[in-house]
């Protein structure tokens, strides 16, 4: 964990009810409309590999993963992360990110897929989906569907259709 005028720990489940607050006010009710939900949809995050960021006694940003699939590989999808908008701009959401894909190599895991900003996330490590190589469930503006190859080969692994996975495959 580290200190900065935050602490960031691994989610808890009695953080549930501040997260949904959090990404009700950094998303709104659009949220639930978009692809990335529907590989999220009936589908638990990992609280192994989702973080929150603390400052005093309160929640101030947020990150999740959850497993999916693409082709035949499992993977990661990253998010939703939210930061409070009275913390932005402090590395809140950068460290929650760094966090989490420092926790899912050490649990085995090889690929990470967002739909992002580039100028965000490529410093944390990911980068554009080559063409055609990664489809979604739906529309996604191609320059914003991004992977970190949490191993070298990954990458060369992940083709194929995002898709979600039961609960009781993690």
């Amino acid at each position: 964990m580290m200190s900065f005028p935050f602490v960031v720990r691994a989610e808890t489940s009695s953080d549930a009810p501040e997260i949904e607050s959090l990404l009700d006010v950094a998303f709104g009710p659009g949220r639930f409309a978009k692809t990335a939900y529907r590989l999220r949809e009936g589908v638990p995050h990992d609280p192994r590999l989702s973080f929150v960021a603390i400052a005093g006694d309160r929640l101030v940003g947020s990150v999740r993963l959850t497993g999916i699939r693409i082709g035949d590989q499992p993977a990661l999808l990253l998010g939703p992360l939210a930061v409070a908008p009275h913390f932005a701009n402090r590395g809140a959401g950068r460290e929650l990110v760094r966090t989490s894909l420092d926790a899912a190599r050490v649990d085995g895991h090889r690929i990470v897929l967002l739909v992002g900003d580039r100028p965000y996330y490529g410093p944390l490590g990911f980068q554009p989906v080559p063409p055609g190589q990664i489809t979604m469930p739906g529309p996604v503006d191609p320059a914003r569907l991004l992977v970190c190859a949490l191993v070298p080969e990954a990458m060369a692994e992940a083709r194929g259709a995002a898709s979600r996975i039961s609960p009781a495959i993690t």
